[in-house]
């Protein structure tokens, strides 16, 4: 998260379509300037080669955007066979070319059903894990490598899109934690080859999806009007969670810390609310009382 002193209150996230070359703290920062706003923050960073949907969250929000990395994510990404790089993609040097098998689709079909469902994952070299204090693209750069640990995650949907030759153009419905460059470069093996990534945009990420981002040229391009009503409410990743009610009385003993008694809901995470003001998150025991969890300061808020 990143934060400084001027600026104004803002509350709420912006689907950004992020554009080709940049990091996501470069378009975070582009898209704060724009909106003044004093704290900002994205859920989980978009590699600069790629393009597509990167929520940033301001003021308030940025207090959901930790719940947010656990979202799954849903990708096209285009895989160029034959070829293998050291950072898994475009912007990597060549380091391994290898003749490309005549294949048919049943056997490329055969091949992404392979990688469907739950499987287990090397992370690539170039990756910000870290190991022993280092991240490991660092190392990286060092001309280093080390031993990575597996990781499980879950390919939910593997579609084909099109195909020839010498590329793959895939949608890929994935958990958190997935690594497209290391699904990527794993395909092309099992075809009999090597692949590398060549192109990859994000289209969904948990609830939000790409047709509802804007670019930054047209951010650029609204009123100060216009941009403040692209911000979508701080709850809006919440919604899964039941809702209470509380009444006024209620909802200062929880702005304050305190448990408060209330009946009717079983026990587990909900969100508050004043009449339509949203409070935060709260946690009902099994004693029937309610305990804050995590308080939301939305008074004066910029929307």
């Amino acid at each position: 998260m990143a934060k400084r002193k001027s600026g104004r209150d803002v509350h709420g996230i912006v689907l950004l379509d992020k554009r080709l070359g940049v990091s996501s703290n470069k378009a975070l920062q582009e898209v704060r300037r724009l909106l003044n706003a004093n704290k900002a923050g994205h859920t989980g960073s978009l590699d600069p080669m790629a393009s597509g949907l990167l929520p940033l969250c301001f003021g308030e929000a940025t207090k959901v955007s930790a719940l947010m990395l656990d979202d799954d994510k849903r990708y096209q990404v285009t895989l160029r066979l034959g070829l293998m790089t050291d950072t898994g993609d475009s912007e990597g040097a060549i380091v391994k070319q290898m003749p490309i098998p005549v294949f048919s689709s049943a056997d490329l079909l055969s091949c992404l059903q392979r990688f469907t469902g739950p499987i287990a994952q090397v992370p690539p070299m170039y990756s910000a894990l870290k190991h022993q204090g280092k991240k490991l693209y660092e190392l990286a750069r060092e001309g280093k490598t080390v031993e990575r640990q597996a990781r499980h995650i879950t390919i939910y949907a593997l579609n084909l899109l099109e195909y020839d030759r010498e590329t793959v153009k895939l949608d890929v419905h994935c958990s958190k934690g997935t690594y497209i460059r290391s699904l990527a470069e794993d395909l092309g093996h099992a075809l009999g080859s090597c692949a590398t990534v060549i192109e990859l945009r994000r289209t969904a990420a948990g609830m939000f999806r790409l047709e509802n981002a804007h670019t930054l040229e047209q951010l650029e391009a609204m009123s100060e009007s216009e941009r403040l009503q692209c911000l979508i409410p701080v709850d809006a990743p919440l919604q899964q969670l039941p809702a209470v009610s509380l009444s006024d009385q209620q909802a200062v003993d929880i702005r304050q810390g305190r448990q408060i008694r209330i009946g009717g809901h079983p026990p587990g995470s909900v969100r508050m609310y004043n009449e339509q003001t949203f409070l935060g998150l709260g946690e009902i025991l099994l004693d029937d009382k309610l305990a804050p969890k995590k308080i939301f300061n939305l008074n004066g808020q910029v929307a």
